[in-house]
This record gives structure tokens, C-alpha cells and sequence, in this order.
């Protein structure tokens, strides 16, 4: 089987490391379990906005959510 979207395993080891459940993270980013879940195993794509809404929730990048940095810190904030 082909897979459709891409997986971010660190979304569900970000949640399990922090012993978070699938349903307190779909209900503060505003969607069902099942829908986070389908997220988690890469059943469904990911929004922009829910990318960053986990990032905020873990207090880490969005590069690092995507696995493009091995950093955990978040980027400092630009001064604009």
C-alpha cells in the first residue's frame, strides 16, 4: 500500500513522552480523536495551523514537529 501523506512520528512521541491523550490534544486544537489520530499514523494531511498549534502546545519549532532539526528548543521570537 502506498502511503498518501506523510507521517510525523514525533507528534505522537511529543504526546506519549508528555502522557497526553489523543482527546485533550483534538479538543484543544478544536477536532475529533479519530481525526487527530489519523494525523498521528499519517492517514490524513496535517494543516498549516494545527502544525502550529502543536508546536506552541509542546513549546518546540514546527521544523522540529516535521523532523527537519533534531533541536527541541523553539527558534527565538524575531523582535519586528
Amino acid at each position: 500500500m502506498i502511503e498518501k501523506y506523510i507521517k510525523f512520528p514525533r507528534i505522537r512521541h511529543m504526546r506519549e513522552d508528555n502522557d497526553i491523550k489523543q482527546q485533550t490534544l483534538a479538543d484543544y486544537l478544536g477536532c475529533r480523536q479519530s481525526t487527530y489520530a489519523n494525523y498521528e499514523l499519517g492517514n490524513r494531511e496535517i494543516p498549516l495551523d494545527i502544525i502550529i498549534k502543536l508546536a506552541r502546545f509542546y513549546n518546540t519549532s514546527t521544523d522540529y514537529l516535521l523532523g527537519l532539526t533534531d533541536c527541541i528548543e523553539p527558534y527565538a521570537k524575531s523582535k519586528k
